[in-house]
């Protein structure tokens, strides 16, 4: 979970150097999907020695929708939004995911879960420098935008919960992939393919980086781990895109980033382990 949640938090700054090579950022998004099924064609032909049963068709379906959903959705948000402040309306998908397995196990937040949360939630508006972001003026679209792409990608943690009788996981990611892609090609540039973008003009190799750290291991760590760890604690887990995304951008984009921020990030993390130190500590007293 926590690879795949890192995996996620490296997208915004390969799409921040593809926009300052000369593209948009709905170009690279596309270039991530497309060259990201491709990237799983190759691997599913080299692995899979037969042609598979296709079952479970309405979770490939949503879990494949889902995903391009969220990347359009995230996308439109950073148009209304400041970037940091998109982040940030990205990561209520944190208690959303926690409050959706709730509903459907009709159970309580754990007192783990409920305080991992409110580190999550602290350490999330310091690792994103929103304290000194002016709100006044930002367009409704924007929050709009920002908690519906919160809740598609609590959805999705949500689908990759149901396992496929007969479907390995390189099947699944082979499908997924593939719905994402057609998905993708209504909301986005799949014009980028026939114009020169995609090849001509060297696209592919942020869709290359794209498409590795953001179809082929997330979702392939996201199907093998989301059923083993839960819904809920999955949605903590992937809390670590925040930390890794601050990082990255550092350290690539040489951004400038503060005290604030580096404890917003530290508690990012400690609030990921604190409902396993919870359950320590019970099983040791």
């Amino acid at each position: 979970m926590v690879i795949a949640a890192s995996s996620y938090g490296i997208l915004s700054t390969i799409i921040k150097l593809a926009m300052n090579a000369g593209f948009t950022a709905s170009e690279a998004v596309s270039s991530q999907y497309i060259v990201g099924f491709f990237i799983v064609l190759l691997l599913f032909v080299v692995t899979q020695r037969k042609i598979p049963r296709i079952s479970g068709v309405k979770t490939l379906l949503l879990a494949g929708s889902l995903t391009a959903i969220t990347g359009t959705l995230y996308g439109q948000s950073i148009v209304y939004l400041p970037a940091s402040l998109a982040v940030v309306m990205l990561f209520q998908f944190t208690w959303i995911g926690v409050l959706l397995d709730c509903v459907l196990r009709r159970r309580k937040p754990t007192r783990g879960e409920a305080l991992s949360l409110v580190f999550l939630f602290a350490g999330t508006i310091l690792a994103a420098g929103v304290i000194n972001v002016d709100l006044s003026g930002i367009a409704w679209q924007g929050w709009v935008f920002g908690i519906a792409a919160a809740l598609s990608f609590s959805l999705f943690i949500r689908i990759n919960m149901r396992q496929i009788e007969g479907m390995n996981s390189t099947t699944r990611l082979f499908f997924v992939s593939l719905v994402a892609m057609l998905a993708i090609s209504i909301f986005q540039n799949p014009e980028i393919v026939w114009n020169g973008q995609l090849f001509a003009e060297g696209l592919w190799i942020y869709g290359l980086a794209l498409g590795t750290f953001g179809i082929l291991l997330p979702i392939y760590l996201f199907t093998v781990a989301v059923p083993k760890v839960g819904g809920s604690m999955a949605s903590i887990l992937s809390a670590m895109e925040l930390p890794v995304a601050v990082t990255v951008s550092v350290l690539v984009l040489s951004e400038p980033i503060t005290f604030l921020q580096i404890v917003g990030i530290v508690i990012i993390i400690f609030g990921m382990i604190l409902p396993n130190l919870l359950q320590r500590k019970r099983y040791y007293t």
